[in-house]
């Protein structure tokens, strides 16, 4: 390893979370998976103590270290889409709280926080024109799943 690695603490579910997430996401994959070589306060030996994976080219690890923490928004994952396509596909596929959505962050079945957000919002809120701005993060924040076409008509309204 290299660099920064985000390391997600899971309740035994590392591994199934790895595969889902590289299932949704491309330039994916399950790396490693690595066995706990003796008893832990969390499991046994043999059990699935460590996985490696890669999510859109950024290194993850997953450790499966038992109930004592949980996922909450205070970290979450930016995703920048290209297209409402694009937001609509990450919304459904990540989104298992939907009570939990708002101005594109959902929470998924593990708990983790992704926001979901158009790559040309950021342009629009840092706009020279801070009314156009305004606008834009006005109407963002109104929403629970983002509305490409909705935040450009604000924006330029």
């Amino acid at each position: 390893m290299s660099g920064i690695t985000p390391c997600l603490w899971f309740d035994g579910n590392a591994e199934e979370a790895a595969k889902f997430y590289v299932s949704v996401f491309p330039d994916s994959r399950v790396d490693a998976v690595h066995l706990a070589p003796s008893d832990y306060p969390a499991g046994k030996t043999g059990d699935v103590l460590v996985v490696e994976f890669t999510l859109m080219g950024q290194p993850f690890t997953g450790l499966n270290a038992g109930p004592q923490f949980r996922f909450n928004e205070a970290i979450s994952f930016q995703l920048p889409v290209e297209t409402q396509a694009e937001a609509d596909r990450l919304t459904d596929a990540l989104s298992a709280v939907p009570e939990a959505e708002q101005c594109g962050w959902v929470k998924d079945r593990f708990g983790v926080s992704w926001q979901i957000f158009p790559s040309e919002l950021i342009k629009m809120i840092g706009d020279a024109d801070r009314h156009r701005a305004k606008r834009a993060f006005d109407a963002m924040s109104q929403m629970k799943r983002i509305d490409f076409a909705a935040i450009e008509r604000a924006a330029d309204s």
